[in-house]
């Protein structure tokens, strides 16, 4: 010991001091440390769960996502669907429009046809009338004398039927 008295180093004293160290480590380990430790523990328990939650949330969040845009694809083909359809439809009442219009514009000129026939036919027949006046009136003014209406339509029939074969030859 008087080595260590030499170097000044008192022993009593340092003993006491590493008795002294060695109680105050076990308090501060027992009354603080353990305490401190079961505490960050804890901490960094509530964190990591906190972290876990919030990637569950983000994960959620990134369904909902995927959910809200399929939804709004789905809508959009509906709606494409739909604007599709109305598309046709208008085309096909177009369509129908037109032939409706074309049905009619050929019921309107047979109709026209028809009339014009009736007309001309009605034309003729008093064209072929006034003829036949005029030539019995001719015809009594030539011989000089009235003929009877038998006679008359006779005679207008062999006219009108020598007229048409001069027609078709």
């Amino acid at each position: 010991m008087e080595a260590a008295e030499a170097l000044g180093i008192n022993v009593p004293g340092l003993v006491a001091q590493i008795i002294n160290f060695s109680l105050l480590m076990v308090l501060l380990t027992a009354l603080l440390y353990k305490p401190v430790l079961k505490m960050l523990d804890e901490r960094a328990t509530r964190i990591r769960e906190s972290l876990e939650k919030a990637e569950e949330v983000k994960r959620e969040a990134e369904r909902t996502e995927q959910q809200f845009q399929a939804r709004i694809q789905e809508s959009r083909q509906e709606g494409q669907a739909i604007l599709a359809q109305a598309t046709k439809s208008g085309e096909r009442l177009v369509e129908e429009a037109r032939q409706r219009a074309r049905e009619e514009g050929e019921s309107l000129l047979t109709r026209a046809r028809t009339e014009i026939e009736m007309e001309r036919d009605r034309a003729i027949t008093e064209l072929q009338q006034r003829f036949a006046d005029l030539t019995v009136l001719a015809a009594s003014r030539v011989i000089g004398q009235s003929l009877d209406k038998e006679s008359h339509v006779r005679l207008i029939e062999q006219v009108l039927e020598e007229g048409r074969g001069l027609r078709n030859n």
